[in-house]
C-alpha cells in the first residue's frame, strides 16, 4: 500500500495543511501579522478605492428592502451542496481507468471544477452584496468594501489557486513512483494508488471550495445581524 506523509507542522487553512501534507513540504509560519501580509497585495490605487468605500456615503435604504435572510441561507446551501456533489460525482467518474499514468485527465477535471466554482460563487456573492446594501447605510458600506476586496484579492486568489493542479501533479507522480517500486517488490495491489490519489484530489477540491466560500459566509453572517 502506498504510504503518504502525514506531517502537519503548522497551522493554517485546511487547504494549506492538506497540500503541505500531500507534497511533504515544510511551510514555516509567517512572522508577519495578517494586516501586514494583506497590505502587500494592495497597490496605492487599491488603497484609494478601499478608503473611498469606507468613507463614502451609501445611498438611501428602501423601507421595503429588509429581509429575513432565510432565502439567502437556502441559496448559499444550495450552491455549496451542488458544487460539493459535482466534485464527488466528477471523481467517481474518473474511476473507470485504473491503469493511467498520465496526469492530464486529472488536471482537466480539476480546472473544470475550479471554473464551475468561480461561475457559481461570483454571482452569488454579488446577489448577497445587493441584499446587504439594501439593509442600512452601514451595511451598504460593508458591501462596497467587499466589492473592493473582491477586485483586489480575487486576482491574487486566482493566481495562487491556479498552482494547486501543479502541486497535485507532484503528488500524483510520487504515488505512481512509490507504487511502481512496490509493484516490483510484489507488495502492491494494481491500481490501488489511483484510488488514494482520487480521494486526495477530492479532499483538496472540497477544501478549496471552503476557501472560495468564505467571503460568501461573511456576507451571510452580516445579513443575519438584526
Amino acid at each position: 500500500m502506498v504510504q503518504v506523509s502525514r506531517r502537519t507542522g503548522f497551522t493554517g487553512s485546511a487547504l494549506i495543511r492538506l497540500l503541505a501534507r500531500l507534497t511533504d513540504i515544510d511551510v514555516p509560519e509567517s512572522r508577519q501579522t495578517f494586516a501586514d501580509r494583506l497590505s502587500q497585495w494592495f497597490s496605492w490605487t487599491d488603497a484609494i478605492s478601499l478608503s473611498a468605500a469606507l468613507d463614502g456615503s451609501p445611498a438611501a435604504v428602501s423601507t421595503g428592502a429588509r429581509i429575513s435572510g432565510n432565502a439567502e441561507v437556502s441559496e448559499c446551501t444550495r450552491v455549496r451542496t451542488a458544487l460539493a456533489n459535482a466534485i464527488s460525482e466528477n471523481m467517481r467518474g474518473s474511476t473507470a481507468d485504473t491503469t493511467t499514468t498520465d496526469f492530464s485527465p486529472f488536471r482537466r477535471r480539476y480546472l473544470a471544477r475550479q471554473q464551475a466554482m468561480e461561475a457559481s460563487i461570483g454571482p452569488l456573492r454579488g446577489r448577497l452584496r445587493a441584499k446587504l446594501a439594501a439593509r442600512s447605510p452601514a451595511m451598504a458600506r460593508l458591501a462596497a468594501v467587499d466589492v473592493v476586496m473582491e477586485q483586489v484579492l480575487g486576482a491574487q486568489e486566482h493566481r495562487l489557486l491556479s498552482t494547486v493542479p501543479t502541486l497535485l501533479e507532484k503528488h500524483f507522480e510520487r504515488l505512481r513512483q512509490a507504487d511502481s517500486n512496490a509493484h516490483e517488490a510484489h507488495e502492491a495491489q494494481p491500481g490501488a494508488w489511483l484510488g488514494v490519489f482520487r480521494k486526495d484530489m477530492q479532499d483538496v477540491l472540497l477544501a478549496e471550495l471552503d476557501i472560495r466560500l468564505q467571503p460568501v459566509e461573511g456576507l451571510l453572517d452580516a445579513l443575519r445581524v438584526k
